[in-house]
Order: C-alpha cells, then sequence, then structure tokens
C-alpha cells in the first residue's frame, strides 16, 4: 500500500485547509485509514481516522468539531477538512493505514496568529 498527502500550506487562524490522501495498492479500500500529525518537537498524535465504509469516524479531543475525516472508495482518496484552524494546529500531516505500517510521507500545515 502506497500513500501520499498533499494540500498543505499557510493559512492564518480561522482559516480553513482540505488535506487529501491518495492510496494504492490491494485491498485499500478494506483498511481503517488515518491521519496523523506531528508537531516540531512533539511526538507523533492521532488526529482522526475512518472506517472501510465511511461511516465510523473518530477524532482527537483537541480537533473534534473542526476537523472532518471522509473518504472516497471510488478514486481511493481519504481527505480532511480541516476548519477554524489555530497555531496549535502547526505539524506535518500524514496519512496512514491504522495499525499498519504504511504511511505516506507528509504535508505541512503552517497556521499563523
Amino acid at each position: 500500500v502506497q500513500l501520499q498527502a498533499s494540500g498543505g500550506g499557510v493559512v492564518q487562524a480561522g482559516g480553513s485547509l482540505r488535506l487529501s490522501c491518495a492510496a494504492s495498492g490491494r485491498y485499500v479500500k478494506r483498511y481503517v485509514l488515518g491521519w496523523f500529525r506531528q508537531a516540531p518537537g512533539k511526538q507523533r498524535e492521532f488526529v482522526a481516522s475512518i472506517s472501510p465504509s465511511g461511516v465510523a469516524n473518530y477524532y482527537a479531543d483537541s480537533i473534534k468539531g473542526r476537523f472532518t475525516i471522509s473518504r472516497d472508495n471510488a478514486r481511493d482518496i481519504m481527505s480532511l477538512q480541516m476548519d477554524n484552524l489555530k497555531p496549535d494546529d502547526t505539524a506535518i500531516y500524514y496519512c496512514k493505514v491504522v495499525d499498519y505500517p504504511f504511511m505516506g510521507q507528509g504535508t505541512l500545515v503552517t497556521v499563523s496568529s
């Protein structure tokens, strides 16, 4: 399985960004997919995950109500809509197959105050 995140950039606090993750490989549609992030000097942390069907979603408390995860199994794309961004959201965002060692290169999100 190969994953590639995109869509990062620089945005002011209160703004929005939409990240995308293009997935390829066998059985991608069967996996739980997730977003993780790593801020400078901090450990990588869980952001959100989505079930294979897209019905069951889980979010970290720090982003709940501001971020929305989704997936399009027809195109093997997972997305993360990020609204009301805060400076603490600044990090490299990675998409990953949850519970498996498949993770793509990240995309940098910078939120200025």
